[in-house]
């Protein structure tokens, strides 16, 4: 495909078969709807395309990958470099036997789904995971009492230079929410591990899941999902809630009534709205409990310099503001995705 160029970054980028964006609104487009451009984006035609390119690029350009964009705060000021996205090239399924191999653009619920259509069980965690495979190996995303790690086999990553390795679960290092990888690796697939067993009894444990969800979480908000991770032995919601944090208010962002560890943008919040306001709550977090809370919310680019994120108070009432159906979103993105069953 032919690029026009334009800007000096993209006269030093190599020749592409996917598609090079000049200034794309990435902010806009994460789940909070909020936040700044990037430079330029990379949306690979394939994993053969995009090890191209990183051979290709020079080395002191900057280079950040994103998924889905559901557990992602882009500063205001947007992303420099260039920013790379995976897309439909690189989010095909293949169930082999009790093995699935998914892209790393694959949404880890359409993994649950076609495991469970394929009577694989193990993975109906991954349904309550609302963001991509490359995601959840990078951060070893968990849900209702299991996480990435305990069905991995292994993965498939390349490197700053586009040589790709393949890496063992033993070899990542995996904890809560971390992955000891080199972080300049891209993940491209997953090997992942199902048990064989009856196809209603799976979908009895996803529809169990959903239910849950949808009562404990703000499913239909513009949220990033869980905002911190939980301190050893606690709940990050709970400290919150104890910290009196449910509710407060920071210009557009609000915590969360209904789930006190996730921020929502209930009025044109900006990403410094956001970031503020979970500052703000690890601060009283810690004045009252002594606990720092980390981030799980992953946030990346430049702020605007003297954004103002002060004020905020304590609101009455439900939830308000712009809402969108997190359902949608996902089943919008469900189209197109290869699923593929390989049988012996």
């Amino acid at each position: 495909m032919t690029q026009r160029r334009h800007s000096p970054l993209m006269a030093l980028l190599p020749p592409v078969r996917g598609r090079l964006i000049e200034n794309a609104p990435v902010g806009k487009q994460t789940w909070f709807g909020v936040g700044g451009n990037a430079e330029v984006l990379f949306r690979p035609a394939d994993v053969a395309d995009l090890a191209a390119f990183l051979a290709g690029l020079p080395a002191d350009i900057q280079v950040t990958v994103i998924g889905v964009g559901s557990n992602l705060l882009v500063r205001d000021g947007g992303i420099p470099g260039v920013t790379i996205r995976l897309g439909r090239g690189c989010a095909a399924v293949v169930i082999e036997q009790e093995k699935i191999r998914a892209g790393a653009a694959a949404l880890a619920r359409v993994v649950a789904l076609a495991a469970a259509r394929a009577g694989l069980a193990g993975l109906e965690f991954l349904s309550g995971i609302p963001g991509s495979i490359g995601g959840g190996l990078r951060m070893n995303s968990g849900a209702y009492g299991r996480d990435v790690k305990e069905t991995l086999i292994c993965a498939t990553a390349l490197d700053r230079s586009g040589r790709s390795h393949t890496v063992s679960r033993g070899a990542m290092g995996l904890s809560y929410r971390h992955c000891d990888l080199d972080p300049s690796w891209i993940f491209v697939e997953a090997s992942l591990r199902g048990i064989a067993d009856d196809p209603a009894a799976i979908a009895a444990r996803l529809d169990e899941i959903r239910a849950t969800r949808e009562v404990a979480q703000p499913v239909r908000a513009r949220t990033g999902g869980s905002t911190f991770k939980n301190p050893p032995g606690g709940s990050a919601w709970r400290l919150i809630d104890d910290a009196g944090c449910r509710g407060l208010i920071r210009g557009g962002a609000m915590v969360s009534q209904r789930h006190a560890n996730f921020l929502i943008n209930v009025s044109r919040a900006t990403a410094a709205d956001l970031e503020s306001l979970g500052e703000e709550v690890r601060q009283r977090v810690y004045d009252s409990s002594g606990v720092m809370l980390e981030w799980e919310i992953e946030r990346i680019g430049r702020p605007i310099s003297g954004a103002d994120g002060s004020g905020f108070s304590f609101p009455r009432g439900r939830e308000a503001g712009s809402l969108v159906s997190s359902n949608g979103l996902l089943d919008r993105r469900l189209r197109g995705v290869t699923v593929q069953t390989v049988r012996s």
